[in-house]
């Protein structure tokens, strides 16, 4: 593992990951611990604030054009941004299976969905995490293994009726 990719990468692309790294381990404490109380609001509203940076920092990355210089991430930043909105709505109107359900999908498609796609070889995730070793392999597996751990936390909380599987 090696940081020389993301060192040598933009400001943009530094703070970018940087700030998703970030809102992912925060996020999943957020997610996984007791909700409702003081903590799980603040923590909530720092995984807001870095999931705005992430979705800001990313219309100044154009690494991947394809309508001009705009690319699909783009697409999913505008749609996370208003996720955002959604959830913080909800959740001061009080709609808690609202808010769980925005965050939930918004942590899941945001973070760890697109994450996925950064580490495809070639990427900077790809080639700070696992160096030269260029084959797709690696990256199929670690998504493999991520789907099944999602799909069984997915699962997990279904059986608790903390949520409903739609």
């Amino acid at each position: 593992m090696t940081l020389q990719p993301l060192l040598d990468a933009t400001v943009a692309i530094q703070i970018h990951t940087v700030s998703a790294i970030l809102a992912f381990v925060l996020g999943g404490l957020v997610l996984f611990r007791r909700k409702g109380d003081r903590l799980h609001r603040m923590g909530g509203r720092i995984w807001a604030g870095l999931m705005g940076l992430v979705c800001v920092s990313s219309f100044f990355i154009h690494t991947v054009q394809v309508i001009g210089i705009w690319s699909p991430i783009h697409v999913l930043s505008v749609t996370t941004l208003a996720a955002l909105i959604g959830g913080i709505r909800s959740a001061r109107a009080g709609s808690i299976l609202e808010h769980q359900r925005i965050m939930q999908w918004t942590y899941f498609g945001a973070l760890i969905l697109a994450g996925y796609f950064t580490f495809l070889p070639g990427r900077i995730m790809y080639r700070m995490v696992f160096g030269g070793f260029e084959t797709a392999y690696v990256p199929l597996a670690v998504g493999i293994a991520a789907a099944i751990g999602i799909l069984y936390w997915w699962l997990r909380l279904a059986a608790s009726g903390k949520t409903q599987v739609s």
